[in-house]
């Protein structure tokens, strides 16, 4: 009996070759055909409804196949990448899923073809650094020389496809400023812009236009007592991460009890010993008190009476946010080395003032001009729930944008302009080389195309024509010496024209395209490289025994 008929002796089935490549293939174009129609300022949203009803409406690359229940194992890798994009640069979700579906399929007609995929990864890898290296020497531009206008139209361009796009002038100026009121040096020197400093509140009413940036870190709860007062400055700040309430045995302690007139003295040293802690913490000078837990109302008055605001039930990672910006520790219990219980004043964190002020119908608590980092808050006004999560995730893009502009320093034109750029530069490379890896670059150039093609098609436009008159732009500037500055020429989408979108401020960060093209290659090399999928049947067997 020849050895490739054998049985398996594991219990599963096994399928190997090409049925498992196309198989792979064809699960990773049903998701790039999902987020295909979202890409681009014309681009349209989703509406996910999951299990429970709940109502996702985005245009989100990540989010969308975040929600998805992807099942297929090579699908998972793309939905895996769109996280990671999301991660690294924090826009250009979708373009990079669907780069790395069309590497996908290109490269699987090449398998077909009786090319070897080792061939087709060496091709790819060679043709990802090749274009890397290109938009770095060739299609990047130092922001310097474009001022705070290029910040403004990068947050513009990221935020063309999304429900902003509208008011995207008044929100470009906003993501903008609320970048750059977080800038910091770190203890390197290099200059950062810790975008989680930014905290975004989201108030249901009015237009979206009436949003606005707040300087200082607003909290979405309100005092913890009415007798507070509305405002203390200069603020002193106490972070805790614990109860102000009654102390209570801990489960499991039983305490025996003779004479029935100790109960009343236990109780009093249960009261007493919160009392206590408040003290120690007045003591020390706080007139502010923020907790992740609750405040008795017993404990409350105690404040009250000291005149300090208290804020009860404050999210975890806002109070972290805040201790940061403020100086503060973050104190997690009283107990020290001794066993004592102790309340340092070096724990504070200090403020110029914390007030509370009405947003919509919620109190807030507004912690303004922190002593070590600034921190702002972008107020976001809309119609309802829905519109106000897209507008989050809109600007959580664009923050994620200027940030990278600032940092990385480089943008390019966008709309198609270095996709069309690099595709005809790699076309050119692939004739140049002699190796079996020529074929393979050329489908890699090929397949860079999909960006303007999908744009154009999404904006009801000619993608055929448009494509082409692209590219023979981009030929025309990398053979001619001296028509370099066509290298920029993108799509107009609105108007269906090519155009020049350095001019016009279609541009994004050089970083977002390269890491777009590394991310979608590597993906589509680690698909590719799968030549057997052994699935495993339960065993029924083990059922009964567990």
């Amino acid at each position: 009996m020849a050895l490739g008929s054998q049985p398996l002796d594991i219990l599963g089935d096994r399928q190997s070759g090409q049925d498992v490549r196309t198989q792979n293939i064809t699960a990773c174009q049903s998701v790039s055909n999902i987020v295909k129609t979202s890409l681009g300022p014309v681009g349209l949203d989703k509406m996910l409804v999951d299990d429970i009803g709940d109502v996702t409406i985005t245009n989100d690359g990540a989010t969308i196949l975040k929600m998805l229940d992807v099942e297929h194992p090579a699908a998972k890798v793309l939905v895996e990448l769109a996280e990671l994009q999301d991660r690294e640069v924090g826009d250009g979700t979708t373009s990079v899923v669907i780069v790395a579906a069309e590497l996908l399929k290109r490269a699987n007609d090449l398998v077909k073809n009786k090319i070897h995929p080792t061939s087709v990864i060496s091709g790819y890898r060679l043709a990802m650094r090749e274009a890397c290296k290109y938009i770095e020497e060739k299609l990047a531009i130092k922001v310097d020389k474009l001022g705070k206008d290029s910040l403004v139209n990068c947050a513009k361009t990221s935020m063309s496809s999304k429900l902003l796009s509208g008011d995207s002038d008044f929100f470009a100026n906003l993501v903008v400023d609320a970048v750059q009121a977080v800038k910091m040096t770190n203890a390197r020197g290099e200059i950062k812009y810790p975008i989680k400093g930014i905290n975004i509140l989201k108030a249901h009413g009015k237009s979206a236009k009436e949003s606005y940036l707040l300087k200082g870190y607003a909290l979405n709860t309100g005092r913890a007592a009415q007798g507070m007062p509305m405002k203390v400055s200069p603020a002193r700040i106490a972070c805790l991460d614990f109860n102000l309430q009654k102390t209570k045995m801990q489960l499991g302690v039983q305490v025996l009890v003779t004479d029935p007139r100790e109960l009343e003295k236990i109780r009093q040293r249960e009261a007493d010993m919160t009392k206590e802690r408040i003290e120690k913490i007045l003591k020390a000078g706080a007139n502010v008190v923020l907790t992740t837990k609750g405040i008795d109302d017993m404990a409350l008055k105690y404040f009250v009476e000291a005149g300090a605001i208290a804020v009860r039930r404050v999210r975890k990672e806002d109070l972290r946010h805040v201790a940061k910006a403020t100086g503060a520790t973050a104190v997690s219990t009283f107990a020290d080395m001794e066993g004592e219980e102790t309340f340092d004043s070096s724990f504070l964190g200090s403020a110029d003032e914390v007030v509370e002020e009405r947003i919509a119908d919620d109190d807030v608590i507004l912690i303004k001009g922190t002593k070590t980092s600034s921190a702002v808050s972008v107020i976001l006004r809309g119609a309802n729930d829905f519109m106000l999560d897209e507008m989050d995730r809109a600007l959580h893009d664009a923050l994620c944008i200027v940030k990278r502009t600032l940092e990385s320093n480089s943008v390019v034109a966008g709309g198609g302009a270095v996709e069309a750029a690099l595709s005809v530069y790699l076309e050119y490379l692939a004739t140049t080389l002699g190796s079996r890896e020529q074929l393979a670059i050329a489908e890699f150039a090929e397949s860079l195309l999909i960006i303007p093609k999908v744009l154009a098609v999404n904006a009801a436009k000619d993608a055929t024509d448009l494509v082409a008159k692209l590219r023979a732009y981009h030929h025309t500037a990398q053979t001619k010496a001296d028509k370099k500055h066509l290298s920029s020429m993108g799509l107009d989408l609105i108007n269906g024209t090519v155009r020049n979108n350095l001019e016009a401020g279609v541009i994004e960060p050089a970083m977002s395209k390269v890491k777009i093209l590394q991310f979608a290659t590597e993906a589509a090399i680690t698909i590719l490289r799968i030549d057997d999928m052994i699935k495993l049947a339960k065993d029924e067997s083990q059922d009964g025994q567990d």
